[in-house]
């Protein structure tokens, strides 16, 4: 990269750095509207703090019970299945479970104190009460605003019209009621009593009591409660931003308490189920246990057989083996036809089976678990939906479906069974036929004492299973163990006053920034000398600064920034025609693309500076179109160029005129306007007058017309020595600038040179270098 494309990087850098530094009011303005701004927002904004609480999902496989019930629950009788936390926590955040939340907690009724600017929310100790006397179905549904006036002690005016606290003015609406007075309105009768707990209500304060329907506050904390689980742990984390302390950690310890309740129900459902079916399996067992006994002895009593102790050598050791087997058969017969049963039993008030009655095979207790949890679903669904509803009529088909399949699983077992139990007798037959020397009365007692043990085996057992069924019963626990209760930080999360104010701060910064560079960026003007350079490649000569003085003209002594430009731009020229034919003038024309550009301002105190070295200056307005010349140097001629060109008689002094204060300058005026300018500047007349002014004076300016407009310029453009092409600061777009760029490249204007005008006086070291010994001192406390 060279030299010249790095200054011009800096020298961009810092142009671009002193318009930023230019409108640092502008952006301090803004900074300080903004952190008001943020300053406003912090004083009044409604904070947020954040409750949080951390549990445990117990797995209750693990837990160190009693060893039946243990292995009862190993079986699926008792089992949990709410160890998947994943699960868990879409149970926590299911919609049932935060609406009980809200429903308990009240949270859809909001109390707020108003203040002239901010109203304040009061959830635990309100100073008023509102009792609804509907029921909770009715005001569940119940949108609107209430706004309460206090006017006494016992008086209150109550409207549903938002009233102005600062006007205190009541709306058109208002009533007034007394406290505990029952108030009819549109939605359901209710009452207002004061809190008892504060000391009182104070008279005339402002009071708005906020009532949604119950499902929008629970969709609002659906997304508003948070339920977070680090992968492979136990452990869930439960958050709440509220803007009440105390109303965050009761919502937590709430859901909390909700979720146990609703696991320790589900436990309780399976458990009373299996009890029922225990029960009533009990009393059939214990009907028929009572005849069997009855029949035993009825037949001891009319066979007089009480000596029977004696003939129990003559069974053989495989009699009480094949005895054995075929009670255990009978046993697993019964069962089955007691399961079946409850499946056909389409009576009972729950569709929940029992998870496991004895039946030696895991496949009847894996589909009683599984239709269990479906049937415990299904029901949950239906609390909140109906029958037709796609995912109960899934469900349905799904728990008719298992219990199709118990009930061909029982048919198979049963049939097993039964093949089994055929072959068990026949082989007590062919024990029994070699016992043919026992009385027949005998094996008649015997027959009737198996069917004994037979019942008493089965009903001792279902006396066990009740009992560890009421222990499970009253042994449900919560399957969430609280690690840490809800807590809520001090700390409010939003706003955050540090990161607020940081906001603001770059906000009042960026915005100003952005529009400085926008504007900077949208802006097509000239500007400064480097903008001037990179559009047009002609000689630069100088640059002449905007001046606020009313009078148009420099003076001789004159210490202004202005009257410096201009001799510096004398210096220049001068240096620019040093090798200019002695004995004639040098002949500079000024011109523009435009007008009110400043050309005849130019051209004018150019002329002035040069008349103050003393040297003989012309000064000519061929600008015949749009004069300007007379105005600055207030004079009134009659005759002027145009007149000299059209008219033969008048020779160069009739129409030059001197102006009273400066004996070393001479002014040619446009005189009469003309109707065809162009064509007037073509004349003869017009050399003659160059070749002839050339000779007397030293400096000839020429204030000529606009390139950009017409052409009067390019007629006479062969008289100049050198071109001053005037281009207005802030005035004109770079777009315009093409002009003056094919003058230059086609030669068209001779020894062209640019000139800015009206450019912005910067502080530091420039224009006005030197004191000023007209300038008056300044007196501090007299002293100079």
């Amino acid at each position: 990269m060279s030299n010249t494309s790095l200054n011009t990087e800096n020298n961009d850098l810092r142009n671009l750095i002193d318009i930023y530094v230019s409108k640092w009011k502008l952006i301090a303005f803004c900074v300080i509207v903004a952190l008001g701004i943020a300053f406003l927002n912090i004083r009044y904004a409604t904070y947020e703090y954040q409750a949080s609480a951390s549990i445990k999902i117990n797995d209750d496989k693990k837990s160190t019970q009693l060893p039946e019930i243990s292995s009862l629950q190993s079986y699926g009788l008792f089992g949990s299945d709410f160890t998947n936390i994943t699960d868990e926590i879409e149970i926590i955040r299911s919609r049932s479970l935060i609406k009980s939340v809200v429903d308990d907690l009240n949270l859809n009724v909001k109390y707020y104190v108003r203040g002239r600017i901010k109203d304040r929310e009061e959830y635990k100790n309100p100073p008023i009460l509102i009792n609804f006397l509907a029921s909770d179905s009715i005001v569940n549904l119940i949108d609107t605003t209430l706004y309460i006036k206090i006017k006494s002690k016992t008086k209150f005016n109550i409207s549903s019209t938002e009233n102005n606290p600062i006007l205190d003015i009541d709306p058109e609406d208002s009533k007034e009621f007394g406290f505990g007075e029952k108030i009819e309105s549109g939605f359901g009768d209710f009452i207002l009593i004061p809190n008892i707990e504060r000391d009182s209500v104070k008279v005339g304060t402002s009071i708005k009591i906020d009532i949604v329907p119950l499902s929008i506050v629970t969709e609002q904390y659906l997304g508003k409660i948070n339920v977070v689980n680090e992968s492979g742990s136990n452990i869930i984390n439960l958050t709440v931003n509220e803007n009440l302390k105390t109303k965050a950690s009761l919502i937590i310890d709430k859901l909390i308490e909700k979720y146990n309740e609703d696991v320790i129900n589900d436990k309780q459902l399976i458990v009373q189920a299996t009890s029922d079916f225990i029960n009533n399996r009990l009393n059939l067992v214990s009907n028929e246990l009572e005849q069997v006994d009855f029949t035993a002895e009825t037949l001891q009593k009319n066979n007089r057989l009480t000596a029977l102790g004696a003939q129990a050598d003559i069974f053989l050791q495989s009699e009480k083996e094949n005895e054995a087997k075929l009670i255990n058969t009978s046993n697993q017969i019964q069962l089955i036809d007691y399961m079946k049963d409850h499946l056909d039993n389409k009576d009972g008030g729950s569709d929940l089976l029992p998870a496991d009655v004895g039946i030696a095979d895991n496949t009847v207790a894996l589909i009683s678990k599984n239709h269990n949890e479906l049937v415990l679903q299904r029901d949950k669904i239906l609390k909140f939906s109906t029958d037709k509803n796609p995912t109960v009529v899934n469900l349905n088909n799904q728990i008719n479906a298992l219990r199709e399949n118990l009930n061909r699983s029982l048919d198979n077992i049963q049939s097993a069974n039964k093949i089994t139990l055929q072959t068990l007798n026949k082989e007590d037959q062919r024990i029994s036929s070699q016992l043919y020397s026992a009385p027949t009365k005998a094996r008649q007692f015997r027959d009737i004492k198996r069917q004994q043990d037979i019942k008493e085996s089965l009903y001792l057992y279902l006396l066990q299973k009740r009992e560890e069924t009421a222990i499970q019963l009253g042994l449900s626990s919560p399957n969430a163990k609280i690690i840490d209760s809800a807590y809520t930080a001090s700390t409010p999360v939003s706003p955050k006053p540090t990161f607020v104010y940081l906001a603001a701060l770059m906000l009042g910064l960026i915005i100003p920034v952005t529009y400085i560079y926008g504007k900077n960026i949208l802006n097509s003007k000239i500007h400064t000398k480097d903008d001037l350079l990179k559009v047009l490649t002609a000689r630069y000569i100088g640059d002449i600064p905007k001046e606020s003085k009313k009078s148009k003209l420099i003076k001789k002594v004159d210490y202004s920034p202005i009257a410096e430009a201009f001799r510096i731009l004398r210096t220049n020229i001068d240096f620019l025609l040093k090798d200019h034919k002695k004995g004639t003038s040098k002949t500079i024309f000024v011109t523009s693309t435009t007008s009110q550009e400043g050309k005849s301002h130019t051209s004018t105190n150019l002329a002035c500076s040069f008349s103050f070295t003393e040297k003989r200056v012309l000064l000519i307005e061929t600008d015949i179109r749009v004069p300007k010349v007379d105005d600055y140097f207030n004079i009134k001629s009659d005759k002027g160029l145009t007149d000299f060109v059209s008219d033969s008689d008048l020779s160069i002094k009739d129409v030059t005129l001197k102006p009273t204060d400066n004996k070393f300058l001479d002014i040619i005026p446009s005189g009469t306007i003309p109707p065809n300018p162009a064509e007037l500047l073509m004349s003869d007349r017009i050399d003659y007058l160059f070749e002839t002014v050339k000779n007397e004076y030293d400096y000839i300016i020429v204030d000529t017309a606009a390139v950009g407009l017409v052409t009067d310029t390019l007629l006479i453009s062969n008289h100049a020595d050198m071109f001053l092409y005037v281009v207005s600061a802030n005035n004109v777009d770079k777009r315009q600038l093409h002009i003056a760029q094919t003058m230059y490249d086609e030669k068209r204007l001779p020894n062209m040179a640019v000139v800015l005008n009206g450019t912005i006086k910067k502080k530091g070291y420039g224009y006005g270098y030197g004191n000023n010994p007209e300038r008056k001192k300044k007196k501090f406390f007299g002293i100079i």
